[in-house]
């Protein structure tokens, strides 16, 4: 089965997060990913344990299969010039280097560009090749001074601090750019000819993925602040306690706000000035919460989302990362893919294709497994 890259070489100069989920992702399409590591330690998050597989960290094999990994001393000359050479020979390069540090090995982008016109050439920072390029750039970091950890958890009111995210959202959002950049890019060659220099940053793709928070921002100055669970611009869209416990609600018009009055006995909850529209109910939004859990309390969580699934009111029980592969493969999603014997399950990727599926997957690699013919096949002359 033909994949939508074959044929299309990375050199994989990347590590941590951001790079190398950029990197598999387009391994999973079908790129022949040459992931280049320090002798020694390698990647950063082969360490990053517990837990541990039977190969490394298992935050290093969330990011690196599909690929093959080779050992390089970039400060020893021999193994700079096998550098120079797999980056001659690739259609894409990959770094994730401070900025300007690749350049005394000659793998800076005016040097690959010069040796090979055609590659495209993707740098990832953390803020940029400009003035921030001496900013070290870690998501946890990005998150508290770009803004996400001032809009996430419970508000100052209900006693709450900045909190981030439960997974590096900022590293894996700008993994997702660097790879729709590096594919448009690729397309682009197809016309010109030439690649040319792709660059991303943790912070821009942070602020880019605030969408409506970043809108509201700019459309009135004043910057938002903590809501908990609810939603600056919808209600109610959050979590509500039941009989038993919490679950979630997301009503997102007018329609789907009367269902739920009806499936809770009061739909003249519908028809009061201060909840018969989603801005009145925004605006009356603690007078809403106590109405709506007055009568939630009657009954438990799982039979509110039943009944209200049921004449088509987007409800749901606050499930766990075990539950939510639970459910999609309930739904047929098959989320899980085998990478070998004895390695643990991977995440399938979520892109479905109807003429060229996604039919590869390769365990992430030990360190320097693939050196020996990597290293042979650099010296040989390229045919």
């Amino acid at each position: 089965m033909v994949l939508p890259l074959d044929g299309i070489l990375v050199a994989d100069f990347s590590r941590v997060l951001a790079g190398p989920y950029a990197t598999t992702m387009l391994a999973d399409l079908g790129a022949r990913v040459v992931k280049v590591e320090r002798t020694g330690p390698g990647d950063d998050t082969r360490s990053w344990g517990p837990p541990w597989t039977s190969n490394s960290a298992a935050y290093f094999e969330s990011a690196n299969r599909n690929k093959e990994s080779v050992t390089l001393d970039l400060s020893n000359p021999d193994d700079q010039v096998l550098a120079r050479e797999l980056a001659a020979r690739a259609d894409v390069f990959v770094e994730n280097f401070r900025p300007g540090a690749l350049a005394k090995f000659g793998l800076d982008f005016e040097s690959v560009h010069a040796a090979n016109p055609r590659a495209v050439y993707c740098s990832i920072s953390g803020f940029g090749s400009g003035g921030g390029a001496h900013l070290p750039g870690y998501d946890f970091l990005v998150q508290a001074v770009g803004g996400l950890m001032s809009i996430t958890g419970d508000s100052d009111s209900d006693g709450g601090t900045p909190m981030k995210s439960g997974v590096a959202l900022v590293d894996v959002l700008t993994g997702k750019d660097a790879t729709v950049g590096i594919l448009a890019a690729l397309h682009a060659r197809n016309s010109t000819g030439k690649g040319q220099h792709v660059e991303v940053n943790l912070l821009s793709s942070l602020l880019a993925s605030l969408v409506n928070q970043a809108s509201s921002y700019l459309s009135t100055g004043n910057a938002p602040g903590r809501l908990g669970n609810a939603h600056p611009s919808i209600a109610p869209y959050e979590l509500l306690p039941a009989a038993d416990e919490p679950f979630a609600i997301a009503c997102g018009n007018d329609g789907q706000f009367r269902k739920l009055a009806i499936v809770l006995g009061n739909e003249s909850l519908a028809d009061d000035e201060r909840f018969a529209t989603n801005s009145a109910r925004v605006q009356h939004r603690p007078a809403l919460v106590s109405a709506l859990g007055e009568l939630l309390a009657k009954d438990t969580a799982t039979s509110w989302v039943k009944q209200l699934l049921a004449v088509g009111v987007p409800a749901g029980n606050v499930g766990s990362i075990a539950d939510g592969f639970a459910l999609a493969t309930e739904l047929g999603l098959e989320p899980l893919v085998e990478v070998g014997e004895g390695r643990p399950a991977q995440v399938r990727n979520p892109i479905t294709y109807s003429d060229t599926p996604i039919t590869r997957y390769q365990a992430p690699p030990s360190l320097g497994e693939h050196s020996q013919g990597v290293r042979e096949w650099l010296q040989q002359e390229e045919q």
